[in-house]
């Protein structure tokens, strides 16, 4: 056998290793998928694949922003606390000013003030973090739990539900068959997915975060570049609020409790470090799925809900050690 021949053959026999290598959690999701059709009743229906997809959605919109977040460098523990704000905010403009700008007008204006609001508050815990040099980790706890004491009392503690008539299709309805959150899961996606990849702030935003002295010596206002960043997520995290809002009917304090661990969990789970500099918006696409897929099967073959909290984190921490020992590898 020639020499040619014989390194031919050694990478031949590499192929399925660097395969294995370069996509993990794709091999693990379809794996797992294959599983949950074998095991999960009713899993692999039509009905039950578009309400993964729904529910997916939500968190989707703000992992994508978060994943942006982390490869600077930082951290949002405040998310799902905006989300919840976001919503009553809406809910609050359609309550106390639908005789004055129309129900829709004040549905508008709502979502508009949720969306400044969302994007300020992103944007100055970047700018704390300059300022004052605190960690945004503390920020945004600060953040976690005054956002939803505000949503609280704007709220008064109770559900509010004076949505116009409609106004439930932006979070439950369909479009051609297809969840109306999807479009707008799947537009953040390629939003995203452009500006990480294609544009140069994506490119600053890995830089940053990969070594910020380095980009600070390269010309890179790393502090805009954060709190760009993190004003982006708090921007995302108030669509996802009122489309979560629009699909329960009503704006409460106590919505997507949570929901800042399993937008961190996608997105370690997709690949990307929490040292930061390293991450990709595909990544947290795959593991977006695999959490939604996990957790709906987990509930069609019945497993308890303390069981499905074991198994979300033993999931965690099998992804960082795994995206641990890969990156060894290579």
């Amino acid at each position: 056998m020639t020499l040619v021949n014989q390194t031919a053959e050694r990478g031949g026999q590499n192929v399925p290793l660097r395969f294995l290598k370069t996509y993990p959690m794709e091999i693990i999701l379809a794996a797992l998928v294959i599983f949950l059709i074998l095991v999960a009743p009713g899993f692999a229906s039509i009905s039950n694949v578009l309400n993964v997809l729904r529910t997916v959605s939500m968190l989707g919109i703000i992992a994508f922003g978060m994943t942006a977040v982390i490869i600077s460098g930082e951290i949002d523990l405040s998310v799902g606390a905006g989300a919840a704000l976001a919503g009553c905010i809406v809910a609050w403009f359609a309550d106390r000013f639908g005789d004055v700008l129309g129900d829709w007008g004040a549905v508008t204006a709502g979502f508009a003030v949720a969306l400044s609001l969302g994007f300020t508050l992103g944007y100055l815990t970047g700018r704390f973090r300059q300022w004052f040099n605190v960690p945004t980790f503390i920020t945004t706890l600060a953040l976690f739990a005054a956002l939803r004491g505000v949503a609280n009392l704007i709220t008064g503690g109770f559900p509010l539900s004076s949505f116009p008539l409609g106004f439930d299709f932006l979070g439950g309805g369909y479009l051609f068959g297809i969840p109306f959150p999807v479009y707008i899961f799947g537009l953040t996606f390629a939003g995203m997915h452009f500006l990480m990849k294609y544009t140069s702030f994506g490119r600053e935003i890995y830089a940053v975060g990969g070594n910020m002295e380095a980009a600070r010596l390269s010309g890179i206002d790393i502090w805009k570049v954060k709190a760009l960043t993190l004003g982006l997520t708090g921007g995302l995290t108030a669509v996802s609020g009122t489309l979560i809002a629009s699909q329960i009917g009503a704006g409460t304090g106590t919505t997507a409790t949570g929901m800042e661990l399993d937008v961190i969990a996608a997105v370690i789970i997709g690949g990307t470090s929490l040292f930061g500099g390293k991450g990709r918006i595909w990544g947290t696409l795959i593991g977006v799925l695999f959490l939604g897929c996990i957790s709906n099967g987990m509930t069609l073959m019945n497993v308890s809900e303390y069981w499905q909290y074991v198994v979300r984190g033993g999931i965690i921490l099998g992804a960082v050690l795994l995206n641990q020992v890969l990156e060894r590898v290579r």
